[in-house]
C-alpha cells in the first residue's frame, strides 16, 4: 500500500475500533438493568471465547495457545478483569463522555507502572506527559472529598486496571502469539466471572430480551481492538492513538441523544488534555527512538 494512503487506511480501520467501543458502553448499559457485572463478564467471555476457537481454527493457529506462562496470564487477566469489571459498573452511575474520558488515562498509568513491571526509565518527558494528563483528569472529575463519586472513582480505577492489563499483555508478546493471549483471557475471565457471580447464591440468567446486547458486548471487544491493531501496523501511533479521541464527543452525542446526558465542556476540555498528554509522550518516546538508532 502506497504510504500516502496508510493513514487514511488506519483512519478506516479506527472508525471500526472507535464504533465498536462506543456500541459496546451502550449495551453494557442496557445490561446492567437485569445483570451485574460480573454475570455480564460471565457471558461476554464465552461468546469471546467461541470466537476465539472459531477464527482460530479457521486459521489453523490453535496449535499456538500454551501454558507455560499460565502465571503471567493470570496476573494479566486479573488486571484486565478488575478494570473491565469497574468500566461496566461506572457506566450506570456518570455520564458515558466521563467514562471514555477517565479511561483515555490508561496510557498514562502505564508510564508510570512500567519501570516497576517492565524495567523501564521514567524519562522527564514521560513525568511531565503524565503530569499533564492528571491535570486533565482533575478537569473531567472535579474531585468534591466531602462528596466522593464511587462512579468517577471506578471509572478512574479501571484505567489502573487497563494499564496493569496492557503492561502484562506488552511481556507475554515477547513469547506468545495473539491466539494464545486471547484464548487465556476469555477462558479465566469467563471462570472469574462464574465464581464471582456464584457467590452470592444469586446468578440471573439471560433472556431473549437481553442476547442482542449480549451478542454485541462479547464481539465488540475482540472487534475493537483487531481493529485499533490493524491501524498500529499501517500507521505510526503518535496518528492513530489521537484518533481514538473521537470515541468522547461520539459517544458524548449519542448520550445526550439517548439517556439525556448534557454535553460538559468541562469534560471535552479535561479530555483534550488527557489526549495531548499522551500525544506528547508517544512523539517524545518516538523522538528518543530516532535518536537511539
Amino acid at each position: 500500500m502506497s504510504d500516502t494512503y496508510r493513514p487514511l487506511a488506519a483512519a478506516a480501520w479506527m472508525s471500526g475500533s472507535i464504533l465498536s467501543f462506543s456500541s459496546m458502553a451502550i449495551a453494557g448499559r442496557s445490561l446492567a438493568r437485569t445483570l451485574d457485572t460480573f454475570e455480564i463478564m460471565t457471558w461476554r467471555s464465552l461468546i469471546g471465547f467461541v470466537l476465539v476457537l472459531t477464527v482460530g481454527g479457521l486459521a489453523g493457529r490453535l496449535g499456538e495457545v500454551r501454558a507455560n506462562r499460565i502465571g503471567t496470564h493470570l496476573i494479566r487477566n486479573l488486571f484486565h478483569f478488575a478494570g473491565q469489571n469497574l468500566w461496566f459498573w461506572s457506566l450506570t452511575m456518570i455520564p458515558l463522555a466521563q467514562v471514555f474520558a477517565l479511561e483515555f488515562t490508561s496510557p498514562l498509568w502505564v508510564i508510570l507502572l512500567s519501570p516497576l513491571f517492565l524495567g523501564e526509565r521514567l524519562t522527564p518527558a514521560r513525568a511531565a506527559s503524565a503530569t499533564l494528563g492528571f491535570v486533565g483528569v482533575l478537569i473531567v472529575a472535579r474531585p468534591d472529598i466531602a462528596h466522593i463519586n464511587p462512579g468517577i472513582l471506578a471509572a478512574a480505577a479501571s484505567a489502573i486496571g487497563f494499564a496493569g492489563s496492557a503492561i502484562f499483555t506488552k511481556r507475554l508478546t515477547f513469547h506468545e502469539q495473539v491466539i494464545s493471549i486471547l484464548f487465556w483471557l476469555t477462558v479465566m475471565q469467563g471462570l472469574f466471572g462464574l465464581a464471582l457471580s456464584a457467590a452470592d447464591g444469586d446468578v440471573t440468567l439471560p433472556g431473549l430480551a437481553e442476547a442482542p446486547a449480549l451478542l454485541v458486548v462479547g464481539a465488540a471487544g475482540v472487534i475493537a481492538h483487531f481493529c485499533l491493531t490493524k491501524a498500529l501496523t499501517l500507521a505510526p501511533a503518535s496518528i492513530v492513538i489521537p484518533i481514538d479521541f473521537v470515541r468522547l464527543p461520539m459517544i458524548a452525542i449519542v448520550a445526550m441523544f439517548l439517556y439525556g446526558e448534557p454535553l460538559d465542556p468541562a469534560v471535552f476540555l479535561g479530555a483534550a488534555i488527557i489526549c495531548l498528554a499522551n500525544w506528547w509522550n508517544i512523539r517524545s518516546e518516538d523522538r528518543r527512538q530516532k535518536v537511539a538508532s
